[in-house]
């Protein structure tokens, strides 16, 4: 089912969504050599609590797992998405690190990730993080009102394989605010024209997440690794579909 949202509720789904935004922004000076995930995801616990926000993700269940144990998905380097925090995992100078997190607030959830640079990387690391920022900016640019979900798709999945990269199957963008995960289902690759019409008052994750070297992707429980060990970024925006350029609901 695909909800479009009233005013009253669209006002929360954006209050959840600025705590991500500021969260987001506020680790950046966090995120250096030496720092653990454990700690990044203590830290980011205490944020939310305090501005009056729950972790959507920590106690999330699918089945045949546990539930996710952290309030941040920490993903370095290959792992795609859904990296658990660990204080066994030291970030080192060189590395990229994908976070993604959800908010709760007033019962309405916002969902945003942003890939960050520990130290000095490779240029090669940096241009993919850069194909991936692209690649979501195009994305929010096709999400109007009487679009189709397959514009997002395309214009998301077209770009990224101009620039030689891949979009991991089977990992992909949602509907989001009255649940974390709802209808429509966003591909980050698809043809232009097709799928659910988009409709002003929708509220969309958008999330290209993108290999350098294949679009196959490894499981080990929660976590999904790039198939061939390469690397991986993983941007995302929670957004409004409005009558016109749609709102950013998780930029600080």
């Amino acid at each position: 089912m695909i909800y479009l949202k009233s005013p009253s509720e669209i006002e929360k789904i954006r209050a959840a969504s600025q705590i991500i935004g500021e969260l987001l922004d506020t680790l950046t000076a966090m995120i250096v050599p030496g720092i653990s995930t454990w700690e990044l995801d203590q830290y980011a616990e205490s944020f939310i609590r305090e501005r009056g926000g729950k972790p959507a993700f920590k106690g999330y269940k699918i089945p045949g797992l546990k539930p996710f144990p952290g309030t941040l998905c920490t993903s370095p380097n290959s792992c795609i998405v859904h990296g658990i925090p660990s204080k066994k995992v030291i970030l080192k100078e060189g590395d990229i690190i994908g976070i993604d997190v959800g908010v709760i607030k007033d019962r309405y959830y916002g969902d945003a990730a942003r890939t960050y640079a520990v130290g000095q990387i490779s240029s090669e690391a940096a241009r993919l993080m850069d194909v991936t920022r692209t690649a979501l900016s195009l994305g929010i640019q096709a999400a109007v009102d009487g679009a189709r979900v397959g514009d997002i798709s395309y214009a998301v999945g077209s770009y990224i394989a101009s620039q030689g990269y891949f979009p991991a199957d089977d990992l992909t963008g949602h509907g989001v605010g009255i649940k974390l995960h709802e209808d429509p289902q966003i591909p980050n690759s698809g043809k232009a024209g097709y799928g659910p019409r988009l409709e002003a008052g929708m509220t969309l994750a958008i999330e290209p997440m993108v290999n350098i070297g294949t679009n196959r992707v490894i499981e080990k429980g929660w976590e999904f690794f790039a198939a061939d060990g390469s690397l991986s970024a993983h941007y995302e925006h929670s957004i409004l579909v409005t009558n016109a350029q749609a709102e950013i609901l998780t930029k600080a």
